[in-house]
């Protein structure tokens, strides 16, 4: 940036006074809340955010320097919810992803499931990757594939949960090709992410305050990742 476009020290104090306001003005409405998803918290802190996001690139266009702080964005967060006080409905939504880590192991028990299914096809449908998935996913809920991921050499990575309310039941095959586009946001009751990018934040202050993660008593992300027996 230019010296002609940089802002002047009075803008950047200025927006350093609309922090100070803003920051107070999230105070009082935490303090006057009338319930968990209040509106009024719910504007104050998107004015909070918008404000040190604008005193933060100010000071950084003319001192270059940042500060020790960062505020989400409005969209990162959900909207207050709108939905029914009882609701007489909801629907779960989950995606989780995988990766083939170990393609052989797929491969070996997809055919093992073939192999015990008396009625089962006369050509197999395990001897390639995507059908040795149709296979398993056919054979096991997706609840069991993920608690033994490992034994079908998959690979986990991100996922996330989100509970919707509403009034009535939606009509039978209506959301089928699209599930996830028709969500309203305000009408998400709870929402749950697992992501690696939230491990690789935990190993961040692990080395900023100075642990080992190879020593007792550090995070390690695989603990309560062994393989369940195979056997059914």
């Amino acid at each position: 940036m230019s010296d002609a476009a940089q802002p002047t020290a009075a803008e950047v104090r200025a927006a350093a006074e609309a922090v100070k306001t803003a920051l107070d003005r999230h105070l009082a409405a935490v303090e006057r809340r009338t319930g968990e998803d209040d509106p009024a918290v719910y504007e104050a802190f998107n004015d909070l955010a918008a404000a040190a996001e604008e005193y933060d690139e100010l000071l950084y266009d003319r001192y270059d320097e940042v500060t020790p702080f960062e505020i989400p964005g409005a969209e990162d967060a959900l909207p207050p919810y709108a939905g029914p006080e009882e609701p007489n409905a909801l629907s779960v939504l989950i995606r989780r992803d995988y990766a083939v880590a170990e393609p052989q192991r797929l491969l070996a028990q997809a055919r093992r499931v073939e192999e015990a299914d008396e009625d089962g096809p006369l050509e197999s449908s395990a001897g390639t990757v995507h059908g040795a998935l149709g296979v398993l996913f056919g054979e096991f809920e997706p609840d069991e594939i993920a608690s033994r991921h490992k034994e079908f050499g998959l690979e986990e990575g991100d996922s996330t949960l989100w509970v919707t309310a509403a009034d009535e039941p939606a009509e039978p095959g209506e959301w089928l090709e699209a599930p996830f586009e028709q969500i309203d946001p305000q009408q998400v009751v709870c929402r749950f992410d697992v992501s690696a990018v939230f491990d690789d934040e935990s190993e961040e202050d692990e080395e900023h305050l100075g642990l080992d993660p190879d020593l007792p008593g550090a995070l390690d992300d695989d603990e309560d990742l062994e393989p369940l027996d195979a056997e059914r």
